[in-house]
């Protein structure tokens, strides 16, 4: 008896695509699903009845969402695309559950504040300079954010990013740094054009694979959903639906610059990161960055958000580094 009072019903809503597609033949994936999961699954057209605990349906609500979002990319779902989201689904649900125990700690006002949960606990703005990152992101399509370093710039707008496209607001996320040398040369590393421009784009690699479960993120990446990418790559491209980021943005020429802002298409919107005290351009005055704030800052849709070393989140030293500088070059 009170297994049946713990049960509960909830109807999912089957959209934009082919509810067969989801459901496979003879409702094979959805058989997948029910094998590892204490529920029963009762599809009729595009709904589905999931029937069990209040941690298995909600579980089993994120699998189905992940898989009509792989339907929609590949217009099918295979039985290992079923049984890779049920396991990635699994082993983070777990890490869920711990953390949703401990925001019953916080309160209401600071669960609101939760950008992403994560599988190392949830991401949330620790400086009044990110929650104004995090609300200008709401209300307008472009946030600059200029700031030292240790201000959480990358990491808070790669987590704004994975929390739209899990919530389904955007179809793909794109990010973006300019390849300049910060006092290193591109021609002496070893290996190809791609090996070279790697590390650059390192950090936000280690961004997402925070953020996303390695399986999962290696289907992204492989299916484009996630890209990054060095700047030079976006030309020509016009981007939809999707979350596009541009990192250490002040090392974008002013073309380089206009061009990433011109590539915004219909529903996207974009973030563009960078700190002005440390150009490895040539000339400091080719910066794209510093330009933009002169010609865009009456630009209705665009946002400035300054951070400074009180925005540091990192080693306290880090601020107190940046305190120094300041002194010294005034």
């Amino acid at each position: 008896m009170n297994k049946i009072r713990e049960e509960q019903e909830k109807l999912f809503m089957v959209d934009k695509i082919d509810p067969f597609i989801l459901y496979g033949i003879n409702d094979a994936n959805l058989k997948i699903i029910e094998k590892y999961f204490p529920i029963q699954l009762v599809a009729r057209g595009n709904q589905v009845k999931i029937i069990g605990s209040e941690t298995s349906v909600r579980d089993v609500e994120s699998i189905l969402s992940e898989l009509i979002f792989v339907a929609n990319k590949n217009q099918n779902v295979l039985p290992e695309d079923v049984e890779t989201i049920v396991h990635i689904v699994k082993a983070d649900s777990t890490v869920d559950e711990e953390s949703r125990n401990e925001h019953q700690l916080h309160s209401k006002d600071e669960l609101n504040n939760v950008v992403l949960f994560t599988k190392n606990g949830f991401v949330q703005p620790r400086t009044a300079g990110q929650t104004e990152i995090i609300n200008q992101t709401k209300n307008c399509d472009i946030v600059i954010v200029i700031g030292p370093a240790g201000t959480g710039k990358t990491y808070l707008a790669v987590s704004l990013a994975v929390a739209a496209l899990k919530n389904k607001e955007v179809k793909k996320i794109v990010l973006a740094r300019p390849a300049v040398e910060a006092g290193e040369s591109l021609g002496f590393l070893p290996g190809d054009y791609r090996e070279k421009i790697d590390p650059y784009l390192r950090p936000l690699y280690d961004a997402l694979d925070e953020m996303i479960p390695r399986e999962l993120l290696k289907k992204y990446l492989e299916q484009s959903i996630i890209e990054v990418i060095p700047l030079a790559y976006m030309r020509g491209r016009t981007l939809n639906n999707a979350f596009v980021i541009l990192d250490e943005a002040q090392n974008a020429t002013s073309m380089q610059m206009k061009m990433f802002l011109t590539r915004l298409g219909v529903n996207s919107r974009a973030i563009v990161n960078g700190d002005i005290t440390q150009v490895d351009l040539p000339s400091k005055p080719q910066s794209g960055l510093i330009e933009i704030q002169r010609i865009l800052k009456d630009v209705e849709g665009i946002a400035f958000v300054y951070l400074d070393r009180k925005d540091v989140v990192r080693h306290r030293l880090v601020r107190d580094i940046i305190h120094a500088y300041d002194e010294h070059k005034k």
